[in-house]
């Protein structure tokens, strides 16, 4: 059994991707997720200028996931790219893909923070438009409408035009297809799909919302459903565009179900938080153990499994339960 997956013209140990913000705040936690099985790992969001992010509490482990409103906290773009060259070290022997993640508040500086984080080397650049948890601070997500969608991905593909540019798209938009497309055609190779979902818990002995920001991103296994969805419409919309399937994975089983929806690789994030820092390692094997009794050779042959055309009327009915 071999896990290791093409993307973006590199191929992955396996096709684990830790999402953005988890593990990544320093080169030494990028690298462990490496060495946990993860085939490319994605640092944490960095801007223009340091930012402290919101005070606390900024998450919260509730029934259905986790809600969370960090704030993107960052020590801006120049000094994250000395991380960026440290976990680039440590990850080239183990054969594990870089992504850098970025934010900006305007147009103009997401093609700023994008030159500054490529001058450290990174193997792929993610443009986080969709960040749900400061809508008060920088106003409407790039990633709500597909016209300031594609303004940002232009922005950074021409800054920096020789690193394959991941776009990151917001689960809450009335047509995800219609700005994936719009951001494939204004040049990103690549689709991450999807950030956090806006939510709100309210502690009903004080009537105020738990988090300091009132609301925040939905994520967990609450998360998936919506996640899977999303990935099933950017594959329909851009088939021949490679996707991270992200949000809510936290079993192999979960895994398999975003290669069947049209991921190319998958997104582990809040998975760590329930399973703790085995969960890539354990969604690796579980992954392995599932496509090999399922007769896979590689996971490409499960991917976009769920797109075919298939007559439901030609699945046999299960037998009732017993009365």
């Amino acid at each position: 059994m071999s896990l290791s997956t093409s993307f973006l013209g590199s191929t992955l140990p396996t096709p684990l991707v830790l999402a953005s913000g988890i593990w990544g705040t320093t080169a030494s936690l990028l690298v462990r997720a490496a060495e946990a099985g993860c085939g490319a790992v994605t640092s944490k969001s960095a801007g223009p200028e340091p930012r402290r992010g919101h005070v606390n509490p900024t998450c919260l482990a509730w029934s259905g996931g986790l809600l969370n409103a960090i704030g993107l906290p960052n020590p801006g773009a120049a000094h994250e790219a000395g991380i960026l060259r440290q976990a680039r070290e440590g990850l080239a022997p183990l054969g594990v893909r870089l992504i850098a993640s970025l934010f900006a508040d305007t147009v103009e500086n997401f093609g700023q923070v994008a030159a500054t984080l490529a001058e450290a080397g990174p193997d792929f650049l993610e443009a986080n438009i969709s960040c749900p948890n400061v809508h008060s601070d920088f106003g409407e997500p790039f990633a709500a409408s597909a016209a300031s969608a594609a303004a940002v991905t232009s922005a950074v593909r021409k800054a920096v035009p020789g690193i394959p540019l991941i776009v990151k798209l917001a689960p809450d938009v009335p047509d995800i297809a219609r700005i994936a497309r719009a951001v494939v055609e204004a040049g990103a190779d690549a689709i991450c799909a999807t950030n956090t979902m806006p939510g709100m818990i309210i502690d009903i002995d004080s009537g105020m919302p738990v988090l300091q920001n009132r609301r925040g991103g939905i994520s967990g296994p609450a998360l998936l459903p919506i996640a899977l969805r999303c990935v099933f419409e950017v594959h329909q919309a851009v088939p021949h565009t490679p996707i991270i399937g992200t949000g809510g994975v936290t079993t192999g089983a979960d895994a398999i179900a975003m290669l069947m929806a049209g991921a190319t690789v998958v997104g582990v994030g809040s998975a760590i938080y329930y399973r703790g820092p085995e969960a890539i390692t354990a969604i690796r094997d579980e992954m392995a153990t599932w496509l090999a009794a399922h007769g896979h050779e590689t996971p490409a042959g499960v991917h976009a499994l769920a797109h075919r055309s298939v007559s439901y009327d030609a699945i046999p009915t299960p037998a009732p339960f017993p009365v």
